[in-house]
């Protein structure tokens, strides 16, 4: 097991941050080399935290007894749905796309991209699991002889080690891809 796992990673290590090291976070907001497609990455990328940050608050109130099934399924399921599906259509953008351009255009970064295509398969099998307690619980909240409190903790418990594992890949991707951008810019990459 190596340091750039995505369960033991705690960030890029020196040689990964060149270009970030030049663009740190804190200047992305006023950087011309963020275009639409840096803007939209990074929008997603939101959308991907707040949604599996939504959906673990639910079902912790759900557990809790604060939340009832009838309040919670109808919120619940299309919101994983929609989740665990943009999330997997994402994920195959950019291992077929976007991460071919971007190890051809700075081979000192080859290495994490190719970390970052090891933790979608991660991130799929989680998808999986994800997908699976979601389904069980659901059908423990539709057959009323069932006793969803099993259900209701499996959920719990896979939804914060998904959502652990999906904020560290964003970050890691995003202190990869965003300083590439500015550095470059999306036109002379051919991806604006």
């Amino acid at each position: 097991m190596s340091d750039l796992d995505l369960d033991r990673r705690t960030g890029w290590p020196p040689g990964l941050r060149v270009l970030l090291d030049i663009h740190p976070r804190e200047s992305w907001p006023n950087a011309a080399g963020i275009g639409p497609t840096g803007r939209f990455w990074l929008q997603r990328h939101d959308l991907f935290r707040e949604l599996t940050q939504a959906l673990a608050m639910a079902a912790g109130e759900l557990r809790e007894g604060r939340l009832d099934a009838a309040r919670f399924v109808p919120w619940f399921r299309p919101r994983m749905g929609f989740l665990l599906q943009e999330l997997h259509g994402h994920h195959r953008i950019e291992d077929l796309h976007y991460f071919p351009v971007f190890q051809a255009a700075d081979p000192r970064l080859a290495r994490g991209f190719e970390v970052l295509n090891a933790d979608h398969h991660t991130i799929d099998r989680a998808i999986a699991e994800l997908g699976t307690a979601s389904d069980t619980l659901l059908h423990a909240l539709a057959v009323p002889a069932d006793d969803p409190a099993a259900a209701v903790a499996g959920l719990a418990t896979t939804l914060p080690a998904f959502l652990h594992r999906l904020l560290r890949h964003l970050d890691d991707e995003e202190d990869l891809v965003i300083p590439l951008l500015i550095d470059r810019g999306e036109g002379p990459l051919g991806i604006g």
